[in-house]
């Protein structure tokens, strides 16, 4: 009588993929999906987003998204998956651009730009060392970056470029030194 083979797998066979080839499984993926999809997908995305900067940079998440995925081999259509992701991602940063093109900058340092009254300069001056403190406690990127754009009317494009950064850096800059800054003003405020 012919007996059925064992189930159960022998001593030092492991049935499934060892970490470092489901790792490697997945880079090797991720590469023919970029060799095969990747120029459309930047034009894809370019036309979302009108610039090709922010096209590659979102391209780049998206792909860094599929290779942190547990079990790639779980979805069945990875070019599709791959243009999902991108999708999502550039409507974040469409909606990221609004909020940003609606978000008021200026209206921070607006005022003293205007002529005040005696007692509005003197309550100026108190802003003023309010305003100099908080800028003292930031870190210097920030610092620089609110004094550039802000004080000397310096374009985000123009900082970036010459620290080496992306627009969207440097905006994270200026909104964290405008948060800090209105967060002391606001403390002042509320102590006198």
């Amino acid at each position: 009588m012919p007996t059925s083979p064992d189930p159960t797998p022998e001593l030092g066979h492991n049935t499934e993929p060892s970490p470092a080839s489901a790792s490697q499984d997945r880079a090797k993926l991720i590469e023919q999906l970029f060799r095969d999809h990747n120029r459309a997908l930047i034009t894809f995305l370019v036309t979302r987003l009108n610039s090709e900067a922010e096209a590659r940079e979102v391209a780049q998440e998206a792909y860094v998204r599929l290779l942190q995925l547990e079990r790639p081999d779980a979805i069945g259509f990875h070019r599709a998956y791959l243009f999902r992701i991108a999708t999502n991602l550039a409507m974040d940063r469409l909606r990221h651009r609004t909020v940003r093109a609606k978000a008021p900058t200026r209206e921070l340092f607006a005022e003293w730009f205007q002529r005040r009254s005696p007692e509005q300069e003197a309550l100026d001056a108190a802003e003023q060392v309010t305003l100099t403190s908080a800028l003292a406690e930031l870190p210097e990127k920030m610092r620089e970056a609110l004094t550039r754009h802000f004080l000397t009317g310096e374009s985000v494009a123009t900082i970036a470029a010459e620290w080496g950064l992306t627009d969207r850096m440097v905006r994270y800059y200026l909104a964290r030194a405008l948060a800090h800054c209105r967060a002391r003003l606001d403390e002042e405020g509320t102590s006198s």
